[in-house]
């Protein structure tokens, strides 16, 4: 260790107020329909409004957004892919493959997506992964990387399952932060986002014998403003679901909701999607958080040789949507002085940031400057100066 720390830790406590004659929007409660709802910051993955968003619940088709961008990551879109008889056996959504037949994995990536179909999924699931119970490894591997505590892949499609671990699922915050992954984070965001926008697309079998042509069901890619992607998703348990995202003024917004209605109230997803990204657009803006500006005091160096304090700074700049209602709390954490030597870019002390009373990020604080400490030869070289002057 460069230097010891002779006296306490002082703590400096930093409040920015930012509610002066604004309107808490959060005073009135949001009218959803939806059981689970969030809307998170596409940028940080902070959340911007919730309900019941760390809820555990079943989640349907909209678990093929990780089917999707797993394939994407794993697989080779002109890939052949040969239709199991499991596969083939799904359940309705279906496109209808048959044993046997061969398909490129570009093309049921497509029909998975735009019209939710179950057999496609499950034969990606068997491609990518050498099999169904395979491929669930992956997609609950890819959980645990994303942090993801409470998300549980029993089927690849989203079809109701329980197994000795418990139920399919996910909740509203973490399904809203594997869109997150997909569309902002994952080196294949480019090409997820270009599925989840495509109307309308064609194909056919390798053989030739069967063309198909599918289109996208997520109607709300029209009903709205800057969507770049969304999969709608229903089951008897899961009742209506939907994950999406919406880009505005360089600014992505990203809802999950989990339980929103069962039928015959179909359009309750597309109502509460309007809301919550209604909300986003019009009470968060950009704000600069943290820069190389931020002000801190210098600190005192015992026994150096070039001076008695360093200057300090953060390397790291923080911008973010925020309301005006939020509150932004910075505590510092530095020594009241040091014991040199001490030197440039050595981590002195930390800065967390509390948004809204809760610990968002710790930051480092460096020196800026380099203080040697004084020695014999130091000491030696001061008396002969002081001598022979």
């Amino acid at each position: 260790m460069k230097r010891r720390i002779f006296s306490l830790l002082l703590s400096i406590t930093i409040i920015l107020n930012l509610n002066i004659g604004c309107t808490d929007a959060r005073a009135e409660e949001l009218k959803l329909y939806s059981l689970s709802a969030v809307l998170i910051d596409g940028d940080t993955g902070r959340v911007l409004y919730g309900r019941d968003e760390d809820t555990a619940r079943p989640m349907a088709s909209t678990t093929k957004i990780m089917t999707l961008i797993l394939a994407l990551e794993y697989g080779n879109p002109e890939d052949m892919v040969t239709v199991s008889s499991y596969a083939a056996k799904m359940p309705d959504v279906q496109l209808g493959i048959i044993e046997g037949e061969q398909y490129k994995l570009n093309d049921l990536l497509f029909s998975m997506m735009l019209e939710s179909h179950n057999d496609s999924a499950v034969a990606i699931a068997e491609h990518i992964g050498g099999s169904v119970e395979g491929f669930l490894d992956m997609m609950n591997k890819k959980a645990l990387e994303l942090g993801l505590s409470d998300t549980y892949f029993i089927t690849p499609n989203g079809l109701d399952a329980t197994d000795e671990n418990g139920i399919h699922h996910t909740t509203a915050k973490e399904l809203a932060l594997i869109m997150k992954y997909c569309i902002m984070d994952s080196p294949q965001r480019e090409a997820f986002i270009n599925i989840c926008q495509t109307r309308s697309y064609t194909f056919s079998d390798y053989e030739g014998n069967r063309s198909f042509t599918v289109n996208n069901k997520n109607a709300f890619l029209d009903m709205f403003e800057g969507v770049i992607a969304g999969k709608t998703g229903f089951t008897g348990d899961a009742g209506y679901c939907y994950v999406g995202a919406v880009r505005r003024n360089d600014k992505t917004y990203i809802i999950a909701l989990l339980g929103c209605g069962w039928p015959n109230n179909k359009s309750y997803k597309w109502s509460d999607s309007r809301t919550l990204f209604s909300y986003g657009i019009e009470n968060f803006n950009d704000k600069t958080i943290l820069d190389r500006n931020y002000p801190l005091e210098d600190i005192r160096v015992n026994n150096g040789i070039e001076a008695d304090k360093i200057s300090v700074y953060v390397d790291d700049e923080l911008n973010m949507i925020m309301a005006d209602w939020e509150d932004v709390r910075y505590e510092v954490d530095m020594p009241a002085e040091l014991e040199a030597p001490v030197y440039s870019k050595d981590v002195v002390g930390s800065l967390r940031i509390y948004i809204n009373d809760e610990l968002y990020g710790v930051y480092n604080i460096y020196s800026a400057d380099e203080i040697n400490r004084v020695n014999y030869r130091y000491y030696f070289q001061t008396v002969i100066y002081k001598f022979l002057m």
